[in-house]
């Protein structure tokens, strides 16, 4: 079995207006020296088999179109380690 993270975010030129919130929020419960939040998304996809080649680019193309906005977001594609093997 394999397990891919996919991690979602706002390319840096667009504005994060609910990082900004949590930054705001961060600075009014005390904690000082926050220079920038930003948000994001997480997918976590646990496959059958190993992950190939093929599964990979099938990932990239699937990640690209319906798990983010390619106009506005960037993705990153990383394999995680599986349930109860060492990290």
């Amino acid at each position: 079995m394999a397990r891919v993270v996919v991690d979602v975010m706002l390319k840096p030129e667009i504005l994060d207006p609910q990082g900004r919130a949590v930054q705001g929020a961060l600075g009014r419960l005390g904690l000082v020296g926050v220079a920038s939040v930003r948000q994001g998304k997480r997918f976590e996809i646990e496959l059958e088999g190993e992950l190939d080649d093929a599964l990979r680019a099938r990932l990239e193309e699937l990640a690209g179109s319906l798990l983010s906005n390619p106009v506005i977001e960037d993705y990153v594609i990383r394999e995680a380690a599986t349930q109860g093997a060492p990290a």
